[in-house]
């Protein structure tokens, strides 16, 4: 990007500048001009700097990337989703929201968002929109809210309009009150056909994984006005919630519907070691905490009874010691041909960028770890209009990576 320097010095009879020298008349209206000229000046050197700054250049797959740092100072950026062509609406886990231009850097604040309850994991967490969202379209939140002095996983939409959210309104407050402040989820998806999925942990309490009169530890299906869908796989058992699609997940904080091959993923923290990555089916029951490939917090003793089980799905990938998964999309876009279907996570404990390859039949056959140097958590990602990758981290931050110039 070009450097750009700009001063102006005001003389007695003359205007001063990079540009050249103008002769003027020494009156109340060249001094204002020149205040006016001088201000415009200043904003467009303060612009340049605003801009996005190279950190790093690097390659996969033989393509060479360059990563940039597009704004700071953002608290735990937890949910991002672009509103516009170059503008990302972001979710801040103590409750703020903004507008990012990803071009000129400068943050707009967004009011009218929910009361959230900010304590341990919980707070306002992710942010989404349906494809063909337009202006003054509603807008996809998950929360979590106090409810009776105990925290729980809440879906929510709103419009916006201008600089402030309008017409917000809770569509589920989930079944997942606990007093811990842990494992809230919580990620949201979109199917393209009208439903969404979105992800709810354990809550901390671990026989809520196979507890179906519970949303935690579930993925759960809905019409995008919030209604339950009436082929969700347990609408018909009275002991059952309907809105479950899958259950038996210790806390997945990613998933992602992918439109082109129909099939949708998650990824969800393991204990200490056995994070895991999930091909979700309907009705499936994924495990926790009856197996899991992770151990205990207090010793190196196996959770639950064993890896395997009868009627229990069997991870994609785990991860042996824990990534700490942030997030996860699948990749779709141009400017990274040899990168299309793969899965990226954001690694928070690992502090990476995780890529795995899938092959035809959905299994997981190579594996690599993007901007380890960086040290960053990275929580949230997010795939432009042109195909770069955002991702946001926990020290306030928002990284774009992009192709290098000359192999765009």
């Amino acid at each position: 990007m070009m450097s750009f320097t700009c001063w102006v010095v005001f003389q007695e009879n003359r205007l001063q500048s990079p540009c050249g020298t103008i002769a003027v008349k020494q009156n109340y209206f060249v001094r204002q001009l020149a205040k006016i000229l001088g201000l415009l000046l200043a904003f467009c050197w303060l612009s340049q700097l605003a801009m996005a700054e190279t950190l790093l250049l690097k390659s996969s797959k033989g393509v060479p990337f360059q990563l940039n740092k597009v704004a700071d100072g953002l608290g735990v950026p937890w949910g991002m989703v672009f509103i516009g062509p170059e503008q990302i609406l972001f979710t801040g886990r103590n409750g703020k929201i903004g507008i990012l231009d990803t071009v000129s850097s400068v943050i707009t604040r967004i009011t009218g968002g929910p009361k959230v309850m900010h304590s341990g994991q919980g707070g306002l967490l992710d942010v989404a929109v349906p494809r063909g969202y337009s202006q003054g379209g509603w807008i996809y939140f998950t929360y979590s809210k106090e409810l009776q002095g105990k925290g729980v996983t809440t879906l929510a939409r709103a419009r916006l309009n201008g600089k402030r959210l309008v017409a917000f309104q809770d569509m589920l407050i989930t079944r997942s009150a606990s007093t811990t402040g842990r494992h809230f989820g919580s990620r949201i998806t979109f199917d393209g056909t009208g439903h969404l999925f979105f992800s709810v942990g354990d809550r901390g309490v671990r026989p809520n994984g196979q507890d179906l009169s519970t949303h935690a530890g579930s993925i759960l299906r809905l019409t995008l006005d919030g209604s339950v869908p009436e082929n969700n796989p347990f609408v018909q058992q009275r002991s059952a919630l309907p809105e479950i699609w899958s259950y038996g997940h210790r806390n997945p904080q990613g998933i992602f519907y992918d439109r082109k091959k129909r099939r949708l993923w998650s990824i969800e923290h393991g204990p200490r070691g056995g994070d895991e990555i999930n091909l979700i089916l309907p009705g499936r029951n994924y495990g926790w905490p009856v197996i899991s490939y992770g151990k205990e917090y207090w010793g190196p003793v196996q959770v639950g009874e064993g890896t395997e089980k009868e009627g229990m799905e069997q991870p994609v990938k785990f991860y042996v010691p824990s990534i700490a998964p942030g997030s996860l999309i699948v990749y779709s876009g141009k400017a990274f041909p040899a990168w299309k279907g793969n899965l990226f996570a954001g690694a928070l404990k690992l502090t990476h960028l995780n890529r795995v390859e899938i092959d035809s039949s959905g299994r997981a056959v190579a594996e690599e770890r993007l901007l380890e140097g960086l040290g960053e958590r990275i929580r949230a990602l997010l795939e432009s209009p042109q195909g770069w990758l955002y991702f946001s981290t926990d020290s306030g931050r928002i990284f774009r990576l992009r192709p290098l110039e000359n192999n765009q």
